[in-house]
């Protein structure tokens, strides 16, 4: 048995992966039949059932922040998961409209962060990239919908005076993270973010929000259904 996840319900070969549990459970209610839930300790809430395509998926919530996301992710590698997309948010560093769609096809690490694993001088600006099948299909289910992007992920929430790697375009909290335990696991992970906020501050609706995840939902879901 995992040290975090308690998991009440099967967990399936594929999951999507949201930090906040509230979108947790709007997510499963929107691409579950039937949904169960799955984890509730540690409020990482998760739930379990079959897609319209009759696929089992897992959606299960990894908190706030990289440290979060990662522990959650080894606890699902332990419970039989190879495929996650991540369905996030992220702040926009450069000239990106609220709502916009964005796929990761590699991102940063904070230099001297958490997940900074690479101790020489010469390797702090290594990336971390996704898996490129999965990557892939996100860009052709999403073909007009998404730009592919390159991410910073901070262990604090951006601030407009911060500086980050140059070539980041987004900011966000888990996705490099994720990305490194992932790879260590052997695992086919994917990253679609919604830009819900910009460097300036301004930030997305809630109802703005809810809409964006439903899409960015439906697609991951329709892929791991393949």
């Amino acid at each position: 048995m995992p040290a975090r996840l308690r998991p009440t319900a099967p967990i399936a070969a594929d999951a999507i992966l949201v930090g906040d549990p509230g979108r947790a459970l709007l997510l499963a209610q929107e691409l579950l039949e039937q949904p169960k839930m799955s984890n509730h300790a540690r409020g990482l809430w998760g739930y379990s059932g079959l897609t319209p395509a009759g696929r089992e998926l897992t959606i299960q919530s990894t908190g706030m922040g990289g440290p979060s996301a990662a522990v959650v992710l080894q606890d699902l590698a332990e419970l039989g998961v190879r495929r996650a997309i991540r369905v996030g948010t992220c702040t926009a560093l450069w000239d990106f409209d609220l709502g916009d769609l964005v796929i990761v096809t590699e991102t940063f690490p904070e230099p001297g962060g958490f997940f900074q694993r690479a101790p020489e001088e010469e390797d702090l600006q290594q990336a971390v990239a996704p898996d490129p099948r999965l990557t892939l299909q996100l860009v052709r289910a999403l073909a007009g919908e998404a730009a592919g992007v390159v991410s910073v992920s901070l262990d604090v929430i951006h601030q407009p005076d911060q500086e980050v790697h140059p070539a980041a375009e987004v900011a966000d909290m888990q996705t490099a993270a994720l990305f490194a335990v992932a790879a260590e696991f052997e695992m086919a992970i994917a990253a679609l973010l919604i830009v819900a906020s910009t460097a300036d501050g301004d930030s997305l609706s809630d109802e703005g929000l809810e809409r964006k995840a439903k899409r960015a939902g439906a697609a991951a879901s329709a892929i791991l259904s393949t």
